[in-house]
């Protein structure tokens, strides 16, 4: 239904969209992410003809945009971030303008009603358009945007603004929609986005950084080294804690290992991470039957969708540093400490050295006899 073939936009020197290529079938729901300046406006933009590229192609329902922009146009319904919308009029006249404007063939009537009463706003059909409020105003600009009954449906930050009941209805809408329709749905509302779309592309500096459902590019960039592990101790006691993470900490290539809380009497569940692409599995299953420690479960850490678009867009340092501040840990980089002292009647501050980096993260203190119950 949409092809993106080479596409490219330069303004003077930069490129804002750089040689991406991408298709959206019929019936899809595509959620298109990308953070501030990465092209994904731009994009939109050219998808819906509002601007042209510089180079590349736009096929929209097999009409390519550039050559007959009319044509592909009439296949498109368009919601903005901001809705077109004309506030002077009633939204039975402005509706009833597009309908106009579109060149719409639907008996008008019947065909104006269905989408008055998809979007919900049948009851505010004679109000002014400047008197409503942001969520009525948001569902006006969609039923313009359906108006005509477009195969192609693109929503840029449709739920911006709505209350949590809004939101949850305009989502149940894009779902019914995606049946008929094929959507691209922009939003910086990650679990929207996570909660709507059937696959989802992040676009970055201007290049297509991933492609496909939030649980295939999670498990491209996770591999097999973070996981969570729950071992059962030989002795059910507190101190078998101990035991089992300065063990696990012998394992070749492991970074760090910390204890969560007790599950069960003697039972806890461990945090582990390796080295990037090593697979301690089989290394932990050998040293848990050596030891006559029971592994119960063993889990491979998920990412959530936040934490994908964080690693694509601003790399394994952010994820890093937000790790540490979960886990009560100095991240790196940290401005430096200063001590301060008074001198001959002045104050003097010196640098304090730079603390040893922790590799390995404890969740018990050395005197942790009398801890019988998970973590301090």
């Amino acid at each position: 239904m949409i092809e993106v073939k080479n596409l490219t936009k330069r303004y003077g020197d930069k490129r804002a969209v750089n040689d991406i290529s991408f298709s959206v079938g019929k019936g899809e729901i595509l959620g298109f992410l990308g953070p501030n300046g990465a092209g994904k406006s731009t994009t939109m933009n050219m998808l819906t003809g509002y601007i042209s590229s510089t180079s590349g192609q736009i096929l929209i329902n097999g009409v390519d945009i550039l050559e007959d922009p009319i044509k592909a146009k009439a296949n498109i319904g368009y919601l903005p971030e901001i809705p077109p919308l004309y506030v002077d009029m009633t939204v039975d006249g402005y509706l009833n303008f597009m309908y106009d404007l579109k060149k719409c063939k639907i008996s008008r009537k019947a065909h104006l009603e269905e989408v008055c009463n998809l979007c919900q706003i049948s009851g505010v059909r004679n109000r002014l358009i400047r008197n409503l409020s942001k969520g009525y105003k948001q569902r006006v600009g969609l039923a313009q945007a359906l108006i005509n009954n477009p195969p192609v449906l693109i929503l840029d930050e449709p739920t911006v603004g709505l209350d949590p009941n809004q939101i949850i209805e305009i989502r149940t809408l894009i779902k019914k929609l995606g049946k008929k329709h094929t959507v691209i749905l922009s939003s910086h509302i990650l679990p929207e986005i996570q909660a709507v779309c059937d696959r989802i592309i992040i676009i970055n500096k201007g290049v297509v950084a991933a492609d496909g459902t939030a649980e295939e590019i999670a498990t491209h960039l996770t591999n097999e080294h973070k996981m969570t592990i729950r071992i059962e101790g030989s002795t059910h006691t507190a101190a078998d804690k101990k035991e089992i993470v300065e063990a696990i900490k012998g394992i070749d290539g492991i970074k760090y290992v910390r204890a969560d809380m007790e599950r069960e009497k003697g039972i806890y569940d461990y945090d582990v991470e390796a080295d990037e692409n090593v697979d301690i599995r089989r290394a932990l299953n050998t040293l848990c039957r050596e030891r006559e420690w029971n592994i119960l479960m063993l889990q491979l850490s998920a990412m959530t969708l936040e934490d994908i678009f964080l690693k694509i867009t601003m790399g394994d340092e952010v994820i890093a540093k937000e790790k540490a501040a979960e886990m009560g840990r100095k991240p790196e980089n940290t401005a430096p400490k200063f001590s301060l002292d008074i001198k001959d009647g002045e104050l003097v501050a010196t640098e304090v050295e730079k603390e040893e980096k922790l590799l390995v993260d404890q969740s018990f203190d050395d005197d942790d006899e009398n801890n019988e119950g998970g973590e301090k």
